[in-house]
């Protein structure tokens, strides 16, 4: 993988396909492989994908200390100039669609469209009561490795995507592909619960495609259509019986939602 000094902290990503650039913002504990091979095959045939490590994961640099979701953004917009990008459309899911809705409202320039996926605006209106991180929390506290991939399993896909017991084992193989520090997850997670996006999404002039899986377990439906309630110029797709990964149960459908948006 290759790095990007930010100056204040170096970033790993990977970038792959040809055709306009498209930045991929992953959630709370996730990485750039959680995006699976099935979805950025299906993507590079259309964009210059780029895809990184958040702060603290993996081979991007420590993070000790607290952070807010707007400074992650500011990580993503020094990393597409890193890169030489001026602009892209961009997809955030999860913390990753939080991140990617203050990086459309602090650098509106910067984002061609927007796709915000199973993302969460925030407390006027929103709520982040749902099982799933209930789950989560329990299985971290026993320590228990195989205890929390079963949990984060569960959580984050539909029963009816759980009812191939065999994909099971790619979601472990892919998680554990990289590494992901709990300290820092606890960090992502008191950023989220400081996020709130509700006001600058009111007056944003980008345009913003919401998906939501109605079967997410980890940020509820309504956020979904918080979300879009929000944003002047928007379209709602809601994924019938589908978890929090959506793009994960359905790489095509979602691929096809992504460049239908683009274009």
């Amino acid at each position: 993988m290759p790095i990007a000094d930010l100056g204040d902290r170096k970033l790993h990503y990977i970038r792959r396909g040809e055709g306009a650039p498209l930045l991929l913002i992953q959630g709370m504990a996730g990485h750039h492989a959680i995006w699976g091979e099935p979805f950025l095959s299906l993507l590079e045939q259309h964009y210059d994908v780029l895809a990184f490590d958040h702060r603290g994961i993996g081979e991007s640099d420590r993070a000790d200390e607290p952070f807010t979701v707007a400074e992650m953004a500011q990580d993503a917009a020094k990393l597409m100039a890193a890169v030489g990008w001026d602009h892209a459309h961009v997809l955030g899911i999860s913390m990753g669609g939080m991140v990617a809705q203050e990086l459309a409202v602090r650098h509106r320039d910067r984002v061609r469209t927007l796709t915000l996926g199973c993302t969460y605006a925030g407390p006027d209106g929103g709520s982040l009561r749902a099982p799933g991180p209930l789950r989560m929390v329990e299985a971290m506290n026993t320590g228990d490795v195989a205890k929390i991939l079963r949990a984060g399993y569960e959580a984050n896909l539909s029963p009816a995507f759980r009812a191939d017991e065999s994909r099971f084992t790619r979601f472990t193989e892919v998680s554990l592909s990289v590494r992901v520090p709990s300290p820092v997850i606890l960090l992502q997670f008191q950023a989220i619960l400081q996020h709130d996006a509700v006001a600058g999404l009111r007056t944003l002039d980008v345009p913003t495609l919401v998906v939501h899986g109605t079967a997410d377990e980890m940020i509820l439906p309504v956020n979904g259509q918080h979300v879009a309630s929000l944003v002047p110029d928007v379209r709602l797709e809601t994924m019938d019986g589908v978890g929090h990964l959506f793009w994960w149960e359905q790489p095509e459908r979602s691929a096809e939602l992504v460049r239908g948006h683009a274009r």
